[in-house]
């Protein structure tokens, strides 16, 4: 991990020359064992690998490496500078379910401490979740930490964040971020307060070198990370069209385990999730639903730790009291609750005011409104 510069320039250069994909480079370092044998290989040596295709661009490129040296230094001395902290494919320091994809990345940098070794589920969704999605993310990450699992998820808004959030929530939780930019640009900014938690209770990790900016394309590589890293992929919320279907599908060509959590019929962030159980996802209302799944991860000499104890909920008088059962996880309309509780829309629009106040529900858009989860 940066402990000999050196050692790791020619790393710097394969991820530098024009052509050259993770998946072909994985694939060289299987048949010259270092980067060094393939820098020094002759177009003969290059195009008698078996099974791997390198484009004309790709040898090209190889042939004349040296003219890349200098950007490879100099990217090197940043990484150096910044503090990041780096890690290439043959190392033992490389998390080792990554390495077994098609195509992981050469070189990982990140910012904060891991174990490469240590079991990991990521959990991912939509960046606009329900409050439901939220509070699901957030509990089921808490509660697979206390098993001794790893977080891993991409630091989005929403889901993401919730489950990053869920996990820190453990003193001994760990989690892992995956970032579609370099170190050097937190993306989304409003996160930026969590990248520092989640340094402290983990990793923040990119493939991209630090300078690299937050750009469209870098999220579906970096959802094959988020995979990669993974054991079990859990998908929480999801549209029909999501980046966290990507993820799922690709857990599922690393012959991973893919689950998802059922929703709302009429919400919109749940067609997703529901289209992953119709394909086979296995379908989870808790965290043993995993856990029976993935059991022989689950180290047999760890307990989960208890769940923090339960706040006592303020005292609701009667009226309160009859408006609350008609409240659930999904938001209700007022029109819907006064209709449904048989009381006036007065007493209804009091009682809501005074449990929101007392923390009991959450007021949405639209006059809407829903419990929070136990």
């Amino acid at each position: 991990m940066m402990h000999c510069p050196d050692t790791y320039l020619p790393w710097f250069m394969l991820t530098e020359l024009p052509g050259l994909s993770p998946r072909v480079i994985k694939n060289l370092i299987q048949y010259f064992k270092t980067p060094q044998a393939i820098l020094k290989a002759s177009e003969t040596q290059l195009l008698s690998v078996p099974d791997v295709i390198i484009s004309s661009r790709a040898i090209k490129s190889l042939l004349g490496h040296k003219k890349f040296e200098p950007g490879a230094r100099k990217r090197l001395a940043q990484v150096q500078d910044s503090g990041y902290r780096a890690v290439v494919l043959t190392e033992p320091e490389y998390p080792a379910l990554l390495k077994e994809i098609p195509d992981p990345p050469a070189l990982l940098f990140y910012d904060g401490t891991f174990n490469p070794h240590a079991p990991c589920i990521s959990i991912v969704g939509s960046r606009k979740a329900t409050r439901y999605g939220m509070d699901t993310a957030s509990y089921l990450a808490g509660r697979l930490t206390a098993f001794g699992f790893t977080i891993v998820s991409g630091m989005a808004l929403g889901i993401d964040t919730a489950a990053h959030k869920g996990a820190l929530e453990n003193d001994t939780g760990q989690t892992l971020a995956v970032l579609g930019s370099g170190l050097n640009h937190i993306y989304p900014r409003h996160n930026r307060p969590l990248y520092s938690r989640i340094r402290k209770q983990g990793a923040v990790i990119s493939e991209f070198f630090p300078d690299t900016a937050p750009l469209p394309a870098n999220f579906p590589r970096r959802n094959r990370i988020i995979a990669g890293l993974s054991c079990g992929t859990v998908v929480v919320e999801a549209a029909q069209k999501s980046g966290s279907l990507i993820t799922a599908r690709l857990a599922g060509e690393y012959n991973r385990e893919v689950f998802a959590v059922p929703g709302s019929i009429k919400s919109t962030q749940s067609r997703g999730t529901h289209h992953l159980i119709k394909q086979g996802a296995r379908l989870i209302e808790n965290e043993m639903d995993i856990i029976d799944e993935l059991s022989q991860f689950v180290h047999a000499a760890e307990k989960p730790t208890s769940p923090k104890p339960a706040k006592n909920k303020p005292a609701m008088d009667k009226i309160q009291t009859m408006v609350y059962k008609h409240l659930d996880l999904y938001p209700g309309h007022i029109d819907h609750i006064t209709a449904s509780s048989g009381l006036t829309s007065a007493q209804v629009s009091a009682a809501l005011l005074d449990l929101e106040l007392s923390g009991l529900i959450v007021r949405h858009p639209g006059n809407k409104f829903s419990i929070l989860e136990e």
